[in-house]
């Protein structure tokens, strides 16, 4: 007898979009597997807050405005901030086909 599998969590289509608003300025890309919202801000184009780029510091934090992104590591936020929305963008991967994040909240 074999156990069920675990649950796999939604997989973004790889023909989503990321949308980053940073200083009033909005760019989108075309979301990639396994690409952190910081990598996606920095290939669209836009120079985002970072410093440590392992979720210890906060540096990158931002806020997401719709879908949804997991942490691999989060070292930095409160679980309120976490609550209220709030994703280390070095650290942060979509789990949904479409994602915004605000560095302006």
């Amino acid at each position: 007898m074999t156990a069920d599998p675990a649950p796999t969590p939604p997989v973004a289509d790889a023909n989503g979009q990321v949308t980053i608003l940073l200083d009033r300025k909005k760019a989108s890309v075309a979301r990639k597997a396994n690409e952190t919202l910081l990598e996606s801000a920095r290939r669209a184009g836009l120079s985002p807050p970072f410093s440590c780029e392992a979720g210890n510091c906060g540096t990158c934090m931002g806020k997401l405005t719709e879908g949804h992104a997991t942490m691999r590591v989060n070292d930095a936020l409160d679980e309120d901030e976490v609550e209220e929305g709030y994703i280390l963008t070095c650290q942060a991967v979509p789990d949904t086909d479409s994602v915004s994040v605000s560095y302006d909240d």
